[in-house]
């Protein structure tokens, strides 16, 4: 995707050469006209997956997967990193380890939200360690839904997760996909 290349490009800054800092349009604040592109692109990628839910890990992957859902027209469910109170249902839980916050974190989903019958897109914004995909995959796998696939914004494809996923078989699409960082550089694969 060309748009986001570009606002990688002139946006992005490379904090060290595994670090890319997106935060100005991606995950903290948010350019709403990328996410519309960028949800629509996923959309056109996974329409003939027949997807009936969207699920993401809260927060950053929230916008990306509305946008997603939006242009399938299904519902987005996204992982909580902490149970709620209000969770009184069983829940299907996975184990994410995050690379930029060096934590493991238990992620959960009602079992009100995912059952047998559904068709999930994974959608998020980085994919690195493959971790937090995994994760999400393991709550797939306990509610018994059929992985589409895996929707990233920006792979950084010198880490092993996206690699890792492909060889299990998993429909990884990357729209970015960094070759490297370095001496404060972005190289695109």
């Amino acid at each position: 995707m060309e748009l986001l290349k570009q606002k990688i490009l002139s946006e992005g800054k490379v904090i060290s050469d595994e670090i890319l800092k997106v935060d100005s349009f991606l995950n903290h604040q948010i350019d709403p006209i990328l996410m519309q592109a960028i949800g629509e692109e996923f959309a056109k990628k996974f329409r003939s997956g027949n997807v009936t839910k969207v699920l993401t890990l809260e927060a950053s992957g929230i916008a990306v997967a509305i946008m997603t859902a939006l242009a399938l027209k299904v519902p987005v469910v996204f992982a909580k990193k902490k149970m709620p109170s209000t969770m009184t249902t069983k829940a299907y839980f996975g184990r994410v380890h995050s690379f930029t916050k060096q934590e493991d974190v238990e992620i959960m989903v009602s079992s009100t939200y995912l059952d047998h019958h559904d068709r999930i897109l994974i959608i998020d914004d980085f994919l690195a360690t493959g971790e937090a995909s995994r994760g999400m995959i393991e709550i797939i796998r306990q509610a018994e839904a059929t992985l589409v696939g895996v929707g990233i914004v920006i792979e950084k494809a010198f880490q092993e997760g996206g690699q890792s996923l492909r060889e299990d078989g998993i429909r990884v699409e990357s729209l970015a996909r960094i070759a490297k960082l370095e001496n404060g550089q972005i190289y695109f694969d």
